[in-house]
């Protein structure tokens, strides 16, 4: 039977007028409920699959490294966030000098990251000829900021990280997209642009968001800086 919420829940996931049984939710809306929430933890405790992603990534043509940030498991990433935003001890990356360096890290949702870096890393690259572009590299137990000693030790202008976003009960499959200009240590969030939710169908598609990524970078690349300086003039997203 429809209703007024019908409109507004087509235009949205989020949990809008589910009804009452009694002083209580309905109990098909409840158990919809606890599967998000079950879906939600998993996708932040489930490993990521690092020699699927490296062998996905590798269809790009690019060399594939792997780096894990100094929380030694996850327990102690998710307790500690500032381990998650160092390399680990003893981490060797080679040095070059590149326009573009992309770190695909598992982040909150290692879930997000399977589902969606490939086809993602794929077009953006496909947007970017003429752009030199340092090995790709995955990281895992990893936070936004572990992209600034990565992105400067490979010699890179610019960092995105490509990395699973903290889930919520309507999405627990969400990627972002974190360019910087100039990686290096100590880098402030103010300091970077984000493209949030990536996960087609039902967020941004794949061109979408490298569309925007693109354009970003071009800008970044003419200004010299990121962050709260650099604003998205490319045409609204269509609804």
């Amino acid at each position: 039977m429809s209703d007024a919420f019908d409109v507004l829940r087509s235009a949205t996931r989020a949990r809008v007028a589910l009804g009452r049984a009694g002083d209580g939710l309905p109990t098909d809306r409840l158990l919809e409920f606890r599967a998000a929430h079950a879906a939600a933890r998993d996708a932040v405790h489930t490993p990521l699959d690092v020699d699927t992603l490296v062998s996905s990534l590798g269809e790009t043509g690019l060399d594939v490294l792997t780096v894990t940030s100094a929380a030694p498991d996850r327990a102690t990433y998710l307790q500690r966030p500032d381990l998650g935003r160092q390399l680990a001890e003893g981490t060797s990356l080679p040095g070059g000098s590149y326009d573009l360096a992309v770190v695909v890290a598992d982040g909150l949702s290692p879930r997000a990251v399977a589902d969606h870096a490939p086809g993602t890393v794929a077009a953006v690259l496909e947007r970017l000829a003429g752009w030199s572009v340092a090995p790709l590299v995955v990281a895992t137990q990893a936070r936004v900021a572990l992209g600034d000693p990565v992105g400067e030790a490979l010699g890179a202008r610019i960092v995105v990280v490509v990395i699973g976003e903290r889930p919520g009960l309507s999405s627990a499959d969400s990627l972002g997209l974190y360019l910087t200009w100039g990686p290096r240590p100590g880098r402030a969030d103010s300091e970077r642009n984000c493209i949030s939710n990536v996960r087609p169908p039902h967020g941004l598609s794949y061109a979408q968001a490298a569309e925007t990524l693109a354009g970003l970078l071009l800008a970044s690349r003419e200004l010299g800086a990121s962050g709260v300086v650099l604003k998205d003039e490319g045409p609204a997203l269509e609804r």
